[in-house]
Formats: structure tokens, C-alpha cells, sequence
């Protein structure tokens, strides 16, 4: 297996998970820490940081090369300090994940609540990629660091879904902006790419998508199914083979400013 640890191998690398506690999240995080990486989580709460450390620990039984940190990624002081224990602890990062996002309502546009389109965007635009995405490839310019970047885009990067109109324009704008950055970043040898998950079951969708009365699927559920070939929703474990494609130099390292969607066929759905 030593041609394999080679290509997808992570030892002697550190990633810091920004978003790590949830379900998506947590798992690229142990996919990482079982090849052979250092990971930092981080989390908005102390309790989903706690939580996502315990699990992990539990699971892989690699306490030595997990941490936890606390931290608003909306913040650039916070990301700041954030990086600056996360070196202290495991040295300097090479991988960045920026996993922070979601939505919180559906609506019609003329029922749109501009507040809370507001608040969207500024989670998975700004606290879900430009300021992680910053203040880490400032340090990594200054320091000579050839990192990667793994963002999250989404189906509604490529096709507006209906009612969620904050999220299709936030999303849509971290592939365009994961583009622009493998652009700007690539003549510092840093790699920015993003990975785009079909519809997995998660705290953010589930009532959307499944009656939690009866667990049967909802009117959006059943035209989420009926529009993927594969006839089901994804497991977030199937996240992990591309996870580690792209956050290897070896498997990767020519490989820029694309998302690669792992979403059952719904992208190419037809009739």
C-alpha cells in the first residue's frame, strides 16, 4: 500500500477545519486525521467544538493530533488568534478547509426578509470563506507556504434552487471567488479548490427535505430524488475520497480553481 500513502498520505501535515463540527465537517476532519494529518477544528461554539473533539477521538483514537478552537470566522481578529494557537500547537497549516455555511429559511422573493439575506451571505461568504481564506493565505504568502484550499460549493453553485435565494447567491459567489483565488493565489504555489456535495441529510436541510413526523420525504424531498439518477440522497462519507484527492500535493498538485461536485448524477440529470 505504500504507492497509495504516498499519493493520498497526509503525514507531517496540518489542517485547520473551519466549520469542522458539523456533519460535513466531521467527516473530512477524520478523513484527514486517518491519513496521517494534524487537524484543528474550528467551531462557533464551545459546546460544537467539544462535541466534534469527542467523536473524533472516539473514532480514530488520535487524540495527540486533534485540537479544538472556539472561534467567530466572521471575525478577523478571532481567525487571527485562531491561526496563531493553531501553529502553536501543530505547527504551521498547509490545509485550509473553509466548511462554514447554511441557510436558514425559504421563501418567495416578495417574502424575502432582507435581514436575513444578509445574514446568509455574510455566513458563507465572508465567516465561510474571505476571511479564513485571507487571514491563512496571508500567513501562508508570508512564509513561503505552498497551501491548499478545499471551499464547499454546492448544487446551488451551478443552479438556483427555488426559495433560497441568499444561498444560491452566496454559493454561486464561493465558486466564482474559488476561481478568482486559484487565479490570484496560484503563482504562490497555493491550490483553491472546493468540493460541491449533492443533497446529504444534515441539520440544515432535514425538515426541508424529510416529514419529521412521518420520515417520509417531503414535496422538495421527492423532487430532490427524482431529479438525482442515483435515487437517493448522498452519504456524507462519500465526501471523503475527493476530500483527500484535493487536499494531497501528490494526488493534486496541478490541480487549481475547480469544484468537483459529488452529487449522485443530479448535475447531469436529463430528460
Amino acid at each position: 500500500m505504500s504507492f497509495l500513502d504516498d499519493l493520498f498520505g497526509l503525514a507531517g501535515k496540518t489542517a485547520i477545519v473551519s466549520g469542522g463540527a458539523g456533519v460535513i465537517g466531521t467527516v473530512m476532519s477524520e478523513a484527514l486525521l486517518k491519513a496521517g494529518a494534524k487537524v484543528v477544528i474550528w467551531s462557533r461554539t464551545q459546546a460544537s467544538v467539544d462535541q466534534a473533539v469527542e467523536k473524533l477521538a472516539t473514532s480514530t483514537e488520535m487524540t495527540a493530533r486533534l485540537d479544538g478552537k472556539q472561534v467567530d470566522t466572521g471575525s478577523e481578529s478571532e481567525v487571527t488568534a485562531a491561526l496563531k494557537a493553531a501553529v502553536a500547537r501543530f505547527g504551521n497549516p498547509d490545509i485550509l478547509i473553509n466548511a462554514v455555511g447554511g441557510n436558514f429559511s425559504k421563501a418567495p422573493i416578495p417574502a424575502t426578509e432582507i435581514d436575513q439575506f444578509e445574514k446568509v451571505l455574510h455566513l458563507n461568504l465572508i465567516a465561510g470563506l474571505m476571511v479564513p481564506t485571507k487571514i491563512v493565505t496571508a500567513f501562508w504568502i508570508e512564509n513561503k507556504i505552498k497551501g491548499a484550499i478545499i471551499n464547499l460549493t454546492s448544487m446551488a453553485s451551478y443552479n438556483p434552487l427555488s426559495g433560497v435565494w441568499a444561498y444560491d447567491a452566496a454559493k454561486a459567489g464561493v465558486l466564482n471567488l474559488t476561481q478568482g483565488a486559484a487565479n490570484e493565489l496560484a503563482p504562490h504555489g497555493i491550490r483553491v479548490n472546493a468540493i460541491a456535495p449533492g443533497f446529504f441529510l444534515g441539520k440544515q436541510n432535514r425538515a426541508l427535505l424529510v416529514d419529521q413526523e412521518t420520515g417520509e420525504y417531503t414535496q422538495r424531498g421527492k423532487a430532490v430524488i427524482n431529479h438525482t439518477p442515483y435515487g437517493r440522497f448522498g452519504d456524507a462519507e462519500e465526501l471523503v475520497g475527493a476530500t483527500l484527492f484535493l487536499a494531497s500535493d501528490m494526488a493534486s498538485g496541478f490541480v487549481t480553481g475547480i469544484s468537483i461536485p459529488v452529487d449522485g448524477g443530479y448535475l447531469a440529470y436529463n430528460i
